[in-house]
């Protein structure tokens, strides 16, 4: 059954400029987000630190800004020329699970980015749709996976879409001639569950990026003996993995420890 957002708000911008490092230009046309991850979530941390969100019960019912088209209709010819790639998104989910009216509004988003002849990248825990497919093949679309077990899933990402039905989304838009991608970040240490990277890496191996990075912010991953060394180890997986079937890689900064 569809959920909907229950309220909308409106905002004065919507394209922003990033300093993650493999991002350019970015869009947040929603505030919050139902999957509810507890690694814990740096979105949510960060808009409970600047009073945008007081709870996590408030964090999870998402809050859709109902004027993003048309800050985007103002916002796109004057830094289209800026502008490489738009993100959806780094501080929400643009296909969150279940929700059809954000799903709709991020479709309708990159439309509009793209007819201005810029890419967009998008990274989602729920299911990418397949009206993805119709869309400019120079866009780009990724999942997060973290593993391949539901009970961690359930415990850790709550909200979030199963594991397969990801995976088999961005499958469906791999066949179809889409780039795609997978976020394995943030990758727990097995003190939080023991799981085969390997299998992990071979359930994705038809995309053609795969961005890697470890745990920040969850005093579990330090209490793990060596846990530098086991980091250090997966990105050196993730490096071969990938030179093995010519597919690009980045291992996330502070990921890799000098020991």
């Amino acid at each position: 059954m569809a959920n909907k957002c229950i309220d909308s708000m409106e905002r004065k911008s919507l394209l922003y400029k990033t300093n993650v490092e493999y991002g350019d230009y970015t869009v947040n046309h929603v505030q919050g987000c139902s999957h509810g991850c507890l690694y814990p979530c740096y979105a949510f941390m960060l808009a409970r630190r600047f009073g945008t969100v007081k709870t996590y019960e408030q964090w999870i019912k998402p809050v859709i800004v109902n004027n993003a088209i048309e800050l985007l209709v103002k916002e796109l010819p004057k830094l289209k020329e800026k502008i490489n790639s738009v993100h959806l998104c780094f501080t929400t989910d643009p296909f969150m699970y279940k929700y059809n009216d954000i799903c709709e509004l991020s479709i309708q988003i990159i439309k509009l980015i793209n007819s201005h002849n810029i890419p967009c990248t998008a990274l989602t825990k729920g299911v990418l749709p397949k009206e993805l497919c119709d869309l400019s093949k120079d866009n780009s679309y990724g999942i997060t996976l973290i593993s391949l077990n539901e009970d961690f899933r359930k415990e850790m990402e709550p909200g979030s879409a199963p594991y397969k039905n990801r995976i088999a989304s961005l499958k469906k838009l791999h066949d179809s001639g889409c780039k795609t991608w997978v976020s394995i970040e943030p990758y727990p240490t097995p003190n939080f569950i023991e799981q085969d990277f390997s299998e992990i890496l071979e359930s994705v191996a038809f995309v053609d990026k795969i961005i890697f990075g470890r745990l920040h912010y969850n005093k579990k991953v330090s209490a793990y003996k060596d846990y530098k060394a086991y980091y250090n180890d997966l990105a050196n997986q993730v490096t071969i993995f990938c030179k093995e079937r010519n597919i690009e890689y980045h291992i996330k900064n502070k990921t890799v420890t000098e020991i």
